[in-house]
């Protein structure tokens, strides 16, 4: 089930995305609120938390962007969609990495798309990684995973709590993940796009703050590649 939170302050807008929303997302389980630090509670208060947020950038009390904001750091990473009537409040935004915006003067058009956009990255987080060790058939969630690091003829994969070795290339791994989020940074490095935090030109800093090696024949796909999943 997706859980989905819509903040805005417009009982109209709140009101028309929740009808919107429950059509485009079958079995939905929809929260409405017309105050932020309301959901800010609930975020902090539910366990399960929610999948996607629907966040009218200027609202009084507190914006979207200070909810994205507090958020960001969160256990809880739902994916921000941003919704506005001001358009040049789009940019300010860019910072916080929001996965999609809709303008309410378009919100017809652009909602339903964005959220079909969304099931698909949700979709795709919950995937597995299967694969043999000498320990026996492991199952890993790529979400969980942060890098493959080429070992000779092994691959190395490594979470934030546990690593793994096994046989493979890691042209066939690349070939296998590049569609799910996975990019290949180094001739020895797969990196979860999820997980970089800071891009220079010759390494990646993940959210861990581990330090992964850009080669410079990968440089400008690699940095193509990973903008883009942070602007989306």
């Amino acid at each position: 089930m997706i859980r989905l939170a819509i903040c805005d302050d417009e009982k109209k807008i709140l009101e028309d995305m929740s009808r919107k929303v429950r059509t485009a997302i079958d079995g939905a389980e929809v929260s409405l609120y017309s105050n932020g630090m309301t959901l800010l509670e609930d975020i902090k208060r539910k366990e399960e938390g929610f999948d996607i947020l629907l966040l009218d950038i200027d609202m009084p009390e507190i914006s979207g962007l200070e909810i994205a904001e507090t958020i960001q750091h969160s256990d809880k990473k739902p994916l921000i969609i941003f919704v506005t009537s001001h358009d040049e409040l789009v940019y300010d935004s860019l910072q916080l990495h929001p996965f999609g915006f809709v303008r309410k003067s378009y919100l017809d058009k652009e909602l339903s798309r964005v959220l079909e956009d969304a099931i698909r990255e949700i979709s795709s987080k919950e995937k597995n990684f299967y694969f043999h060790t000498a320990e026996g058939d492991i199952r890993l969630s790529l979400k969980d995973i942060l890098y493959f690091e080429a070992q000779g003829n092994y691959i190395r994969v490594v979470t934030g709590s546990e690593e793994y070795r096994f046989r493979e290339t890691m042209q066939a791994l690349e070939m296998a993940l590049s569609t799910d989020g996975f990019v290949r940074t180094h001739k020895g490095f797969l990196v979860n796009s999820e997980a970089v935090k800071i891009i220079n030109s010759d390494k990646l800093i993940l959210d861990d703050k581990t330090e992964i090696p850009v080669g410079r024949s990968y440089q400008e796909a690699a940095k193509r590649s990973l903008m883009r999943g942070m602007l989306r």
